[in-house]
Protein backbone atom coordinates (compact mmCIF):
# COMPACT_ATOMS: atom_id res chain seq x y z
CA UNK A 1 0.00 0.00 0.00
CA UNK A 2 1.24 3.49 -0.80
CA UNK A 3 1.15 5.88 2.15
CA UNK A 4 2.00 9.56 2.06
CA UNK A 5 4.69 10.90 4.37
CA UNK A 6 5.98 14.42 4.86
CA UNK A 7 9.57 13.18 5.39
CA UNK A 8 9.97 10.64 2.59
CA UNK A 9 7.15 11.38 0.14
CA UNK A 10 5.04 8.41 -0.95
CA UNK A 11 6.17 5.07 0.54
CA UNK A 12 5.16 1.60 -0.58
CA UNK A 13 4.63 -0.27 2.70
CA UNK A 14 3.84 -3.96 3.03
CA UNK A 15 0.51 -4.45 4.84
CA UNK A 16 2.36 -6.74 7.28
CA UNK A 17 4.16 -3.63 8.60
CA UNK A 18 0.92 -1.96 9.76
CA UNK A 19 0.23 -1.71 13.49
CA UNK A 20 -3.16 -0.84 14.94
CA UNK A 21 -3.48 1.10 18.21
CA UNK A 22 -7.11 0.77 19.34
CA UNK A 23 -6.83 3.84 21.57
CA UNK A 24 -4.18 5.65 19.54
CA UNK A 25 -0.87 6.91 20.88
CA UNK A 26 -0.76 9.44 23.74
CA UNK A 27 -1.68 12.85 22.39
CA UNK A 28 -3.05 11.38 19.14
CA UNK A 29 -6.12 9.29 20.08
CA UNK A 30 -7.66 9.55 16.60
CA UNK A 31 -4.58 8.20 14.80
CA UNK A 32 -4.93 4.45 15.11
CA UNK A 33 -2.99 2.89 12.22
CA UNK A 34 0.76 3.22 11.80
CA UNK A 35 3.37 1.68 9.55
CA UNK A 36 6.67 0.48 10.99
CA UNK A 37 9.34 1.68 8.56
CA UNK A 38 13.01 0.75 8.85
CA UNK A 39 15.43 3.68 9.01
CA UNK A 40 18.33 1.67 7.61
CA UNK A 41 19.33 -1.90 6.85
CA UNK A 42 21.28 -2.51 10.06
CA UNK A 43 19.64 0.10 12.26
CA UNK A 44 17.81 -0.60 15.53
CA UNK A 45 15.64 2.47 14.93
CA UNK A 46 12.34 2.60 13.05
CA UNK A 47 9.85 5.23 11.98
CA UNK A 48 6.35 4.67 13.33
CA UNK A 49 4.53 6.55 10.57
CA UNK A 50 0.83 7.38 10.77
CA UNK A 51 -0.98 5.90 7.77
CA UNK A 52 -3.61 8.65 7.70
CA UNK A 53 -1.56 11.71 8.64
CA UNK A 54 1.62 12.31 6.57
CA UNK A 55 3.12 14.75 9.11
CA UNK A 56 2.86 12.38 12.11
CA UNK A 57 5.73 9.97 12.73
CA UNK A 58 7.80 8.87 15.70
CA UNK A 59 11.25 7.34 15.90
CA UNK A 60 11.04 4.15 17.96
CA UNK A 61 13.45 1.44 19.10
CA UNK A 62 13.61 -1.64 21.28
CA UNK A 63 14.73 -0.18 24.62
CA UNK A 64 16.73 -3.31 25.48
CA UNK A 65 19.29 -2.27 22.87
CA UNK A 66 20.31 0.44 25.35
CA UNK A 67 18.87 -0.63 28.72
CA UNK A 68 19.48 -4.37 28.79
CA UNK A 69 17.51 -4.98 32.00
CA UNK A 70 14.44 -2.98 30.89
CA UNK A 71 11.21 -4.87 31.49
CA UNK A 72 7.88 -3.10 31.17
CA UNK A 73 5.58 -4.33 33.94
CA UNK A 74 2.58 -5.21 31.80
CA UNK A 75 -0.67 -6.05 33.58
CA UNK A 76 -2.68 -9.09 32.50
CA UNK A 77 -5.63 -6.94 31.35
CA UNK A 78 -3.29 -4.79 29.22
CA UNK A 79 -1.91 -7.91 27.57
CA UNK A 80 -5.41 -9.31 27.06
CA UNK A 81 -6.52 -6.07 25.39
CA UNK A 82 -4.10 -6.80 22.53
CA UNK A 83 -4.70 -10.56 22.53
CA UNK A 84 -1.68 -11.76 24.52
CA UNK A 85 -1.43 -13.94 27.60
CA UNK A 86 2.27 -13.49 28.36
CA UNK A 87 4.64 -10.51 27.99
CA UNK A 88 7.18 -12.83 26.33
CA UNK A 89 5.03 -12.78 23.18
CA UNK A 90 5.08 -8.96 22.93
CA UNK A 91 7.46 -6.67 21.06
CA UNK A 92 8.17 -3.55 23.08
CA UNK A 93 9.28 -0.26 21.56
CA UNK A 94 9.79 3.18 23.07
CA UNK A 95 9.47 6.57 21.42
CA UNK A 96 12.83 8.26 20.94
CA UNK A 97 13.49 11.99 21.15
CA UNK A 98 16.57 14.07 20.42
CA UNK A 99 17.53 16.55 23.11
CA UNK A 100 20.68 18.48 22.23
CA UNK A 101 23.27 15.79 21.40
CA UNK A 102 21.43 13.01 23.28
CA UNK A 103 18.82 10.50 22.15
CA UNK A 104 16.37 9.73 24.93
CA UNK A 105 13.65 7.11 25.22
CA UNK A 106 10.27 7.32 26.89
CA UNK A 107 10.62 4.28 29.12
CA UNK A 108 7.48 5.23 31.05
CA UNK A 109 5.32 5.04 27.93
CA UNK A 110 6.30 1.83 26.12
CA UNK A 111 4.50 0.66 23.01
CA UNK A 112 3.51 -3.00 23.44
CA UNK A 113 2.79 -4.88 20.22
CA UNK A 114 1.25 -8.27 19.56
CA UNK A 115 3.46 -9.30 16.63
CA UNK A 116 0.99 -11.93 15.41
CA UNK A 117 -2.08 -9.68 15.12
CA UNK A 118 -0.14 -6.37 14.88
CA UNK A 119 -2.39 -4.79 17.51
CA UNK A 120 -0.78 -2.54 20.08
CA UNK A 121 -1.26 -0.17 22.93
CA UNK A 122 0.83 2.45 24.63
CA UNK A 123 1.19 1.94 28.36
CA UNK A 124 1.66 4.58 31.03
CA UNK A 125 3.86 3.11 33.73
CA UNK A 126 3.89 4.38 37.30
CA UNK A 127 7.28 2.76 37.94
CA UNK A 128 9.59 5.67 38.84
CA UNK A 129 12.74 3.69 37.95
CA UNK A 130 12.09 4.85 34.42
CA UNK A 131 11.65 8.32 33.00
CA UNK A 132 10.11 9.82 29.91
CA UNK A 133 13.58 11.05 28.86
CA UNK A 134 15.89 8.20 29.73
CA UNK A 135 19.29 8.77 28.06
CA UNK A 136 19.92 6.16 25.36
CA UNK A 137 22.98 7.41 23.52
CA UNK A 138 25.02 10.49 22.80
CA UNK A 139 25.16 11.49 19.15
CA UNK A 140 28.59 11.92 17.59
CA UNK A 141 29.67 15.53 17.22
CA UNK A 142 29.93 16.79 13.68
CA UNK A 143 33.17 18.51 12.82
CA UNK A 144 32.62 22.07 11.66
CA UNK A 145 34.07 22.74 8.23
CA UNK A 146 37.12 24.95 8.46
CA UNK A 147 37.58 27.80 6.05
CA UNK A 148 40.89 28.24 4.32
CA UNK A 149 41.93 31.54 2.85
Amino acid sequence: MIIQTSRFGPLDVDDQRFISFETGVLGFPDQKTYALVQTGENSGFYWLQSVDRPDLAFIVCDPRLFVTDYRAPIKAEELASIGLSTPDDAQVFVIVNKIDDMLTGNLQGPLVINVTTRTARQLVLSDRRYSTRHPLMRLPQRQAATKTA
